[in-house]
């Protein structure tokens, strides 16, 4: 694990970067009151990587972040920068930073925000990095599980429980798209959670031929009602997509798609994430305390642990023989 100098801390730093989810604040809120608890001082970065290169700071204090840890959103505010991503706007950002006298960061951000900061970390090796991992996707390997997920997972549930209740009333097929590009935890989870009839994910290939069979078994059986979850990034091109070929196989059944969208990124942060961004934030300071440097916090098998930023990138949803069948089982 990466070891800072011997150089005393005395002022850090906090950034939210990227795609904002809940939890964002509560996160905000650890790592300002366990910095001021050891005696530090707190800068406010806003605007991610773009307020870095501007200069945009505030000081944060113990009232700055009360009564923020139920907020959705950031106070901090968020972006993605491409100036970032030039040796010009990296030099600018660090003449920033040692403007401010600030001796340490601690950035709240996806797969995307780490690898962004690796370029200014290998330019610029005397300002250590703590990362803090939040996406809704939950797909940061290096943690079981990213600030915000369970926030979006409930969303994303409570809507389909919602979509269900109109699908019954008028005994109609619905597909629920959710967020996930890259991968399939929300439509796993939400899908699982309320009772779809069907998931399509992006880490597995989906089979039309076998969704029709589904949905006539289901109507077949009586059912007033189905549902089928896609994440955004199914290889067949999302909800509408597959709406598309659905009907072509059942022609004679109202199709309605719902997609949920950035809904799912909103919203009064849960329990689960306000108690792990608590976690995250608090042990991101006191590992700066300890000389760590440029690794990202994470939980692995209710542990908290450290990746190294190199070793931080995307991952998948395992979906093995054991979970399909399961799913088989359940939606049959």
């Amino acid at each position: 694990m990466s070891q800072s100098k011997t150089k005393k801390i005395k002022k850090i730093a906090v950034m939210t970067s990227g795609g904002d989810v809940p939890g964002l604040n509560a996160c905000i809120r650890a790592v300002v009151r366990t910095a001021i608890f050891h005696q530090l001082k707190v800068v406010g970065i806003q605007h991610g990587f773009e307020g870095l290169i501007a200069g945009d700071f505030i000081h944060l204090q113990a009232q700055s972040v009360s009564n923020i840890i139920q907020l959705g959103g950031t106070i901090l505010k968020s972006s993605r920068s491409e100036l970032f991503k030039t040796k010009e706007g990296r030099l600018i950002a660090y003449e920033n930073i040692k403007k401010e006298k600030i001796d340490a960061i601690v950035l709240i951000g996806g797969d995307g925000s780490f690898a962004g900061v690796k370029a200014f970390i290998e330019e610029y090796a005397d300002i250590p990095f703590i990362g803090i991992p939040k996406t809704i996707d939950n797909d940061i390997a290096g943690t079981d599980v990213c600030i915000g997920y369970d926030t979006a997972l409930n969303t994303a549930m409570e809507a389909i429980d919602k979509i269900r209740d109109t699908a019954e009333s008028h005994e109609r097929i619905f597909l629920v798209e959710v967020m996930g590009r890259d991968s399939g935890y929300i439509a796993y989870g939400a899908g699982l959670a309320s009772g779809a009839e069907s998931i399509l994910i992006p880490e597995s290939k989906a089979d039309i031929e076998n969704l029709e069979n589904i949905l006539k078994k289901g109507w077949n059986r009586k059912k007033a009602s189905l549902i089928i979850v896609v994440a955004e990034g199914d290889e067949n091109g999302g909800a509408n997509k597959t709406a598309e070929m659905v009907r072509k196989y059942m022609p004679t059944h109202y199709i309605g798609i719902c997609i949920l969208g950035h809904i799912q990124r909103g919203g009064s942060p849960s329990a689960a994430d306000r108690i792990l961004a608590s976690k995250f934030g608090y042990t991101a300071v006191v590992a700066l305390l300890e000389g760590k440097q440029n690794v990202m916090v994470g939980l692995q098998k209710n542990e908290l642990c450290f990746t190294p930023f190199e070793a931080v990138r995307k991952q998948h949803l395992d979906i093995n023989q054991s979970t399909l069948n399961m799913l088989n089982t359940l939606t049959s």
